[in-house]
């Protein structure tokens, strides 16, 4: 990807950041991401980032948040494909999609997947080939908690947690409206429902970090695709 500077629209610069910010994370992760690299290629001055972003860690959070909603996009189209002749099939259709929907954006897109959920790295540590000049900023901003958008930096328990607590993200909150249209349409029981989501999100996760990083990564898209659904149809027996 040619990283000339582009112009921007008046007053969208923020977008013209993220835009730029989710090209290098799709291409080398989290670790990619460099808000002063994202500026070289808008064409602006670190200033004009700074009134935008208060640092790295905060330009990270708006790409994850980014990357999840175009993730639970490809969910969703993943879920209209799989079909069901009655309501109890529906529903397990459906929760079916949302697991090889997760799956397949992992091994699609490998670095937008790393940064989604694992938030943004600490505010002073710089990205790879970056370093971070003090006097390019305005002035230190607001402290950003390293929790990322997944948690939203907060403590569970803690006071007030409750009140502070972000939208759940777009996949999750997919993963559960699921589980919960299985409880409607009598396929799981509502006594096994509670906690479901993190049974189900832990395999699906562990399956997109095997292929990714463990013993089934450069495995044939064919090998990938029999394990996907195995994992997944052993979910929805095992939640049942």
């Amino acid at each position: 990807m040619s990283t000339a500077s582009r112009p921007y629209h008046h007053g969208d610069l923020r977008t013209a950041l993220v835009e730029e910010a989710l090209a290098m994370a799709r291409a080398d992760g989290p670790g990619g991401v460099s808000l002063r690299e994202a500026t070289r290629r808008a064409g602006v001055t670190p200033p004009a980032a700074y009134r935008h972003f208060r640092g790295r860690a905060h330009l990270l959070d708006a790409v994850a948040r980014q990357i999840q909603d175009r993730m639970a996009q490809r969910m969703r189209r993943r879920m209209r494909t799989l079909r069901g002749t009655s309501e109890q099939e529906r529903a397990l259709q459906r929760l079916r999609g949302v697991g090889l929907g997760y799956i397949a954006f992992a091994v699609d897109e490998p670095g937008w997947f790393e940064t989604a959920f694992f938030g943004p790295l600490r505010e002073d540590a710089p990205a790879a080939g970056e370093v971070v000049q003090a006097a390019d900023r305005p002035g230190p901003g607001p402290a950003v908690d390293a929790a990322g958008p997944a948690l939203g930096g907060v403590t569970p328990g803690a006071p007030g947690a409750e009140a502070a607590q972000p939208p759940l993200p777009p996949p999750f909150r997919l993963l559960i409206e699921a589980l919960d249209e299985c409880v409607q349409a009598g396929v799981l029981p509502a006594e096994r429902r509670p906690g479901a989501e993190f049974v189900c999100w832990s395999a699906v996760h562990g399956c997109a970090e095997l292929v990714l990083h463990g013993p089934l990564r450069g495995a044939e898209r064919a090998i990938v695709q029999q394990v996907a659904q195995r994992v997944v149809d052993d979910i929805i027996t095992g939640i049942r």
